[in-house]
């Protein structure tokens, strides 16, 4: 086996599930902006910011 193969057999595999739960527990935050324009004059800006994050209600 070569130490590719080997690291990958060690190592196990993340479900999307996972994944999500992991990244919804710490919070994620979306940032993008797209414009378009036409011959150089800038007709329509969007800016996104997002943050998205999971609620617990707290155990008594």
């Amino acid at each position: 086996m070569t130490a590719v193969a080997e690291k990958s057999a060690a190592t196990p595999a993340t479900s999307l599930v996972d994944l999500l739960d992991r990244l919804l527990g710490a919070g994620v935050v979306l940032s993008g902006d797209v414009t378009i324009s036409l011959a150089g004059v800038d007709l329509v800006t969007v800016k996104l910011r997002a943050l998205v994050m999971s609620v617990r209600e707290a155990q008594p």
